[in-house]
């Protein structure tokens, strides 16, 4: 497939993906394209550090949590709205949910071994998206204390 139509895919379906998950946790109408916009940006981080720098998914979930950070906290601001309305959905998409169901069937399996090593990169990749998140908090604390 032509790199340029996988960005596309990429994209749309990020895109609408988060846009699908704020309209389940009822995130305001006004909200959708900005939560849409975040959880976009942040999965083409994700997808480009992935595929393109050959960071590893724990690097590359930890850089796209970063992003989305610090764009749902601007976001936030000149929508003047919650944070949490744009970071949470936007978020959704580097849940690695397709590792954690593959690690329960491993162990169901009884292949052991692979579903410790499938678990741990579950909870590695859940951390990495804790910390990328917490870095970008404390970045924005940082500024707005420099700011005042």
């Amino acid at each position: 497939m032509p790199i340029l139509l996988q960005v596309l895919v990429q994209i749309a379906f990020s895109f609408i993906g988060t846009i699908g998950y704020a309209i389940c946790v009822n995130i305001p109408r006004r909200a959708l394209i900005g939560c849409g916009f975040c959880g976009m940006l942040g999965w083409m981080v994700y997808w480009f550090f992935w595929n393109y720098v050959t960071a590893g998914r724990v690097f590359s979930n930890l850089i796209a949590a970063l992003v989305i950070g610090l764009v749902s906290y601007l976001l936030a601001r000149i929508q003047k709205m919650p944070v949490t309305l744009f970071n949470i959905p936007a978020l959704v998409p580097l849940v690695p949910g397709a590792t954690a169901y593959e690690a329960v069937r491993a162990m169901v399996s009884g292949e052991f071994v692979n579903s410790i090593r499938l678990f741990l990169m579950v909870i590695m990749t859940i951390g990495a998206i804790a910390m990328g998140y917490m870095i970008a908090q404390v970045l924005i604390d940082i500024a707005k204390s420099i700011k005042e």
